[in-house]
């Protein structure tokens, strides 16, 4: 059975490593934040303490119906930048393929037919507008 002062040994080197990270967050967060209060000014004045949202003050209730197009196009933007950029990947591997060339490239077609048949059902359902 182990010592108490041979188990104090073995732990000392994580709880000078565990110290040193508790004094290296008290001096990036705390000490940043009371240097602050001490040098800086506290001038607060209702354009400051108003509430905003994305940079402009709010124009009606936070409950009411907004419009989506944004994140859409956004998220469709996301979608084919990813799927297109399974193309480069394929491209740099497809000399190494052998005998399944045929098959690697057949499959890359499929993706890219089924990618474009999903662009052309956005482009015609307006998903891609922008009004």
């Amino acid at each position: 059975m182990p010592e108490l002062a041979d188990i104090g040994r073995e732990y000392l080197p994580i709880l000078l490593f565990f110290g040193v990270a508790i004094l290296f967050a008290l001096a990036f967060v705390a000490l940043p934040i009371l240097v602050s209060n001490v040098v800086g000014t506290n001038k607060p004045y209702s354009g400051k303490l108003s509430e905003y949202e994305s940079g402009f003050p709010a124009f009606s209730s936070a409950r009411g119906q907004f419009d989506v197009r944004f994140y859409l196009v956004s998220i469709l933007f996301i979608i084919f930048d990813l799927e297109v950029a399974f193309l480069f990947p394929w491209a740099v591997s497809l000399k190494e393929m052998g005998p399944d060339l045929v098959f690697a490239w057949g499959s890359m077609m499929l993706f890219l037919g089924v990618l474009t048949v999903g662009f052309i059902y956005e482009w015609k359902k307006g998903a891609l507008d922008w009004e």
